[in-house]
């Protein structure tokens, strides 16, 4: 994003004045309590709370995804929840541009935006920024699927190694998405993924970003949430949500916005590919890495303050954490 396209805020931090608006990031492995710890916060403090999810984002998933209930969200907004239609793709571009707004509009109320949730990408395009990459070529991408379909994924895969192995060595080679838009960015802009010059993310713009994340010290106690969690979530129809998707949308399984957890396990399953003690496993196996690989890039992201999730005393050790750092406005 150029600086003559970034939010009025943006332009109105001046370093000159002393005064740095902050923004709180709240982030975690799954399943350990960033939302109720969120929405505790919000209920005693001038913060306004903003999603960072990818799956929250889509009105359909919501079960799976661990969204805030309908009577917690009217009390404790969220802002980027229930934004897209399964069928409508929501880019890490479109995340910060919402965001961005969202931030304002909190700066301009005299509050602290407080951004909760556990998809790392959007954490990171928003503190980092993002390169200035073309945009979506739609006929490209078509093109592209074709070709997927005669000689599957993993060959387009290898065709993108060849022009750009850093990207490729990042990418399944089976994430059809992911595989599709590096070939776009490469063959439109001539140039490697890695080779884009970087966005301006919010410390560049004068932001102060004071980054919280809780962790769960014993693997097997988180181990023990997700299992429980998983078990909620069945118990509270989890797999009737999902067939109602594929009622609604029956080519939905490969669309970007079931990659959730749980959704195309439980699709499989539907589909009479797997049973239902396989179908958990998967669900659980699925989770345990999606865990694993929150917490591998928190623990490399410089500037983070760890709290211990099972901490009796985590709302109050928070709090404290946050007054002290003068990141409460208001």
């Amino acid at each position: 994003m150029s600086r003559d396209h970034e939010p009025g805020w943006a332009r109105e931090v001046e370093p000159s004045t002393g005064v740095r608006p902050t923004v709180i990031f709240l982030a975690g492995s799954t399943a350990c309590g960033k939302t109720d710890l969120a929405i505790d916060l919000a209920a005693r403090l001038p913060l306004d709370l903003i999603s960072v999810d990818s799956g929250q984002v889509y009105r359909e998933l919501n079960i799976g995804t661990a969204k805030p209930s309908a009577n917690l969200l009217e009390k404790f907004p969220h802002g980027l929840i229930d934004i897209r239609r399964l069928d409508q793709p929501f880019s890490a571009a479109e995340f910060c541009q919402e965001a961005h707004k969202l931030i304002g509009q909190s700066f301009g109320r005299g509050r602290t935006p407080l951004l909760v949730g556990g998809t790392m990408f959007y954490f990171s395009a928003l503190l980092n920024g993002l390169s200035n990459l073309p945009p979506a070529d739609a006929r490209l991408r078509a093109k592209f699927q074709q070709r997927a379909a005669r000689q599957g994924w993993p060959a387009l895969h290898h065709w993108l190694e060849e022009m750009d192995p850093v990207a490729a060595s990042r990418i399944n080679p089976v994430d059809a998405q992911r595989i599709s838009r590096a070939l776009e960015i490469n063959l439109l802009s001539g140039a490697p993924v890695s080779a884009g010059r970087p966005g301006r993310g919010l410390g560049e713009r004068g932001v102060r970003v004071v980054q919280a994340c809780l962790s769960i010290p014993h693997r097997e106690c988180l181990h023990r949430r997700i299992t429980r969690r998983l078990e909620q979530m069945l118990n509270a129809g989890l797999i009737d949500e999902v067939t109602q998707i594929r009622d609604a949308y029956p080519g939905a399984s490969v669309f970007p916005s079931l990659r959730s957890v749980g959704y195309r396990q439980i699709w499989e399953y539907l589909d009479g590919k797997t049973d239902y003690s396989c179908m958990l496993d998967r669900v659980q196996s699925a989770t345990r890495r999606l865990a694993k690989r929150q917490l591998t890039w928190l623990r490399n992201q410089p500037g983070n303050v760890w709290f211990d999730a099972t901490d009796p005393r985590l709302n109050v050790g928070i709090t404290q954490f946050l007054n002290a750092c003068g990141a409460i406005n208001g």
